[in-house]
């Protein structure tokens, strides 16, 4: 009876969650960031304000989350993101990955869909932020290295969607022809979830049958420069990084397993 309870509570607490979640994009939109943009006059000074305001109303909503005993979380290695232009290559297990990430992440930049964009609920606090559209095209790479070149921490999945449960992932290279073609290293990020939820697939009231648990490990830096051989193109290097990538997160998912 008491698990069936507590089940029961978990669905109405997330489906609460992500009301709330929806409700605090509206308000940025229509009454923050517009107060913002009166107040800050200076474009890059409003934009790290609008980033810095997403970042602690993320850092809000897991703390509601966990609070309401939908999930807990541990974040190990929270040193090393406390750096500016950095490169952020995380897994993508659920659907609140970005959110943790950014919840932690000072300036943190990500690319977003184009549909965020227009959704009324998201589109305040992409727009504000001057995160990164996924429609730019060719364009797309030289944003993403202006945005760290400028002292942005972007975050990036290089799966490009959420991992399919029990299916080995895919990574696309976007995210190493970044690295090599703006000379930046990488800071790796592993998110674990047990029990798995909110994964590709799911929806918001496929509860698990107890509270979530995620861990984010912060790696250690991998340099570029092992990829980048005299006489090796671009090209080639960001094809090497994207298998070394592979290789390395399948394996420290196997540990975490």
């Amino acid at each position: 009876m008491l698990d069936r309870i507590g089940f029961g509570w978990r669905v109405l607490a997330t489906g609460l969650s992500f009301t709330l979640f929806g409700l605090g994009g509206l308000l940025l939109r229509v009454l923050v960031f517009p107060l913002l943009a009166v107040c800050v006059t200076d474009t890059t000074a409003r934009v790290r304000a609008a980033r810095a305001t997403v970042r602690l109303s993320f850092r809000a909503f897991v703390g509601i989350m966990r609070g309401l005993g939908v999930l807990r979380y541990d974040v190990h290695g929270i040193h090393k993101l406390d750096r500016e232009g950095q490169l952020i290559l995380a897994n993508h297990p659920t659907l609140i990955d970005t959110v943790f990430l950014i919840a932690f992440v000072r300036n943190a930049d990500c690319i977003v869909k184009g549909g965020l964009v227009r959704n009324p609920f998201t589109r305040g606090p992409v727009r504000a932020a001057g995160y990164i559209c996924n429609d730019r095209g060719p364009e797309l790479i030289e944003d993403c290295i202006a945005s760290l070149r400028a002292g942005g921490n972007l975050i990036i999945f290089p799966e490009g969607t959420r991992t399919s449960r029990g299916e080995p992932s895919a990574l696309k290279r976007g995210a190493a022809n970044i690295a090599v073609r703006g000379a930046r290293p990488v800071t790796p990020v592993r998110i674990s979830c047990e029990p798995p939820t909110l994964g590709k697939g799911d929806k918001w009231w496929h509860v698990p049958p107890r509270r979530a648990s995620f861990r984010i490990d912060v790696m250690d830096d991998i340099g570029t420069e092992r990829f980048l051989a005299p006489g090796v193109s671009d090209v080639v290097a960001a094809r090497r990084l994207t298998d070394y990538l592979q290789r390395y997160f399948m394996e420290e998912g196997q540990q975490h397993a």
